[in-house]
């Protein structure tokens, strides 16, 4: 089967109706079928789809982004952190492990709840897309593993 390059719009719900994300007023979002670079329960649902269709996809924590995992989530000492850091709870910072991004959640007297897992992790999701293109990737999009062009990554 031809690897394929799927253009879509998206506007990203939890089940609760709160608006997470969307491509609305940007331009759509490009990604290379089967390189893992958009969620696997999304993704499976859009190889369904046709050029023009309009769908509403409801993907599960599991195939979404995961699970919360309880052993990411830690209890680190406030003089861990640089003495004059204005520590702020939904502050991001990147620990020596690459990759690896905490989100703090709660602050305390001595010491700050953070958290390693995805911001959407146990999270169960709606996604309203329309597919707005397909085509074949290029031999150089499928050697490089991700879309060039519009909508993609771009080479300089």
């Amino acid at each position: 089967m031809k690897t394929r390059v799927i253009t879509f719009h998206y506007t990203l719900h939890d089940t609760e109706g709160n608006l997470i994300d969307s491509s609305e007023g940007k331009a759509p979002l490009s990604y290379l079928e089967g390189v893992g670079h958009i969620i696997s329960g999304l993704e499976e649902e859009m190889k369904k789809m046709e050029t023009g269709e309009k769908k509403k996809i409801s993907v599960s924590a599991e195939n979404a982004y995961g699970i919360k995992d309880p052993d990411l989530i830690f209890d680190v000492p406030k003089s861990q952190f640089p003495p004059n850091e204005d520590l702020q709870i939904g502050m991001m910072f990147q620990t020596d492990e690459p990759d690896k991004v905490f989100t703090i959640t709660e602050l305390q007297n001595e010491s700050v709840i953070v958290d390693g897992n995805h911001p959407l992790a146990g999270v169960n999701l709606v996604f309203d897309v329309e597919l707005t293109g397909i085509r074949e990737a290029t031999e150089e999009e499928i050697s490089h593993g991700h879309v060039h062009g519009d909508g993609g990554h771009h080479h300089h």
